[in-house]
């Protein structure tokens, strides 16, 4: 994994408010929530002592910039020392490093928001997550389906002429039903605090043979529904076990360090809004530590349902998060290039790099392992509240 500044770091750096956690070692070590400012990295615990408190501000931007202006801060280094020290294998405990942008917030994600991650579900769901089948059966599900679903508007009289159609046809499936239904698939990714950050290892269990990363868009939500910024994420995913049964869904992407946020969280302000959000373009590369690589490339604006529909259909009235919310809005990388043999597709193998970027939010960077031999989350809720008040911050 190259971790420079350089590469993980923003296009344009300089113009925008990036705000993350660290590990503060020390005496009374612990997690804060930190800013990027003119290259340093400023430990904000004493502002707010958690990010999702941090985010759930009124005036966060503005409360912000007031804190950095007055001081209230404390400065934990260069940002490129902080990065380079967020290696899994380099990492030096007696110096700070980057942790997931998030902590107490709930991690959700969406599924099947883009069309062709739709296909692959379903494609899983009629291979029965044999990567054997898939590849025929893609093709033909493809030149079936793939039109018909091309401009299709979730929840749309014309969806549901759609639907009456593939149901005619035996064609219909439940991951179509969610993509151009009018419900969006909105799950739980993941506990609060066992998302990983940059320079950490993924985790795919050992039981499973067909897998690949989910490079997506994560906004950053407050506790009244609002997209206060956003970050970029890998939705680990183990496809034959949700093509078995889409009732393994929990099993295929709730695992040890199968969830990865970062680098920062970029805050919307005049710089940066929500209309650039919907134009961001995400480029996913894969180095398999064999020479084999695979990369993709995908926009926003492909999305089948926008971002703030999606938010809503995740929280509202409804359903509340009081400590903010993480939320996956899905993906259109779906990597079907053969790796271990002709018709197979693709699979991670151990010890594969995989780089997130988007141009305004920087590149996330992480490695592959089995789950069972990356360190076991241990730092929970608990552990957090005890931490803060040794530290006196709660």
């Amino acid at each position: 994994m190259q971790l420079s500044a350089e590469r993980i770091l923003p296009d344009d750096t300089d113009d925008a408010l990036l705000v993350g956690r660290a590990w503060v070692p020390g005496p009374l070590a612990g997690p804060s929530p930190v800013v990027v400012r003119k290259g340093q990295v400023l430990d904000v615990s004493h502002i707010a002592p958690t990010t999702s408190d941090l985010l759930a501000a009124d005036d966060l931007v503005p409360r912000l910039h007031r804190a950095l202006d007055d001081g209230r801060t404390r400065p934990l280094g260069d940002v490129a020392s902080l990065i380079a020290n967020s290696h899994a294998d380099r990492r030096d405990p007696n110096r700070p490093y980057l942790l997931a942008p998030c902590d107490l917030q709930a991690v959700r994600a969406c599924g099947v928001t883009f069309v062709a991650s739709m296909l692959e579900r379903v494609i899983e769901e009629h291979a029965k997550g044999d990567a054997a089948q898939a590849d025929e059966i893609r093709a033909t599900l493809g030149r079936e389906i793939g039109a018909s679903l091309s401009s299709v508007k979730p929840g749309s009289p014309g969806a549901q002429r759609v639907k009456a159609l593939l149901v005619e046809r035996g064609l219909w499936s439940q991951y179509l039903e969610v993509g151009i239904g009018p419900d969006a698939e909105v799950f739980n990714k993941a506990q609060p605090l066992s998302a990983v950050g940059l320079g950490a290892e993924i985790g795919i269990l050992d039981a499973s043979s067909w897998n690949n990363p989910e490079p997506e868009l994560v906004l950053a939500v407050n506790p009244r529904g609002e997209v206060v910024g956003a970050a970029l994420g890998n939705d680990v995913n183990l496809r034959d076990f949700e093509g078995r049964s889409a009732l393994l869904l929990g099993r295929a992407k709730d695992n040890n360090a199968s969830c990865a946020i970062g680098p920062f969280i970029r805050l919307l302000d005049e710089r940066f809004g929500v209309q650039d959000l919907r134009r961001i373009e995400i480029e996913t590369r894969v180095d398999g530590p064999e020479g084999f690589t695979v990369e993709g490339r995908y926009a926003l604006t492909q999305i089948s349902r926008d971002p703030l529909e999606l938010v809503r259909h995740a929280m509202g009235t409804h359903h509340q998060y009081p400590d903010g919310m993480m939320l996956f809005l899905g993906t259109a990388f779906a990597p079907t290039q053969d790796r271990e043999a002709p018709g197979r597709g693709f699979t991670h193998r151990l010890g594969d790099v995989v780089s997130i970027r988007a141009k305004p939010l920087g590149t996330l960077v992480n490695r592959v392992n089995h789950c069972h031999r990356i360190p076991p989350w241990t730092f929970g809720v608990t552990a957090l509240m005890r931490n803060l008040s040794e530290r006196g911050l709660i």
